[in-house]
């Protein structure tokens, strides 16, 4: 896995940390952290985190390890 794929993954892992706090407590912990969701800081970190999301969505389609055959049998 390159860096460009882990930090989509870490800022992914994030996102969703951020969406489990809004669905179980009603708390958002990147407006909290940057002053509020309407702020210009919160609005490029919920870009970023979206753009990560779309960076993700190729490997989704990627072969995966338990994808290769090896022994040649299927």
């Amino acid at each position: 896995m390159g860096i460009f794929n882990k930090i989509c993954l870490l800022l992914l892992i994030l996102g969703g940390i951020n969406w489990g706090l809004m669905g179980l407590f009603t708390f958002d912990a990147v407006g909290w952290l940057f002053g509020g969701t309407a702020s210009l800081i919160s609005r490029i970190v919920f870009t970023v985190i979206g753009a990560a999301a779309l960076c993700a969505i190729p490997g989704l389609f990627a072969p995966g390890p338990d994808d290769a055959k090896s022994d040649g049998m299927a």
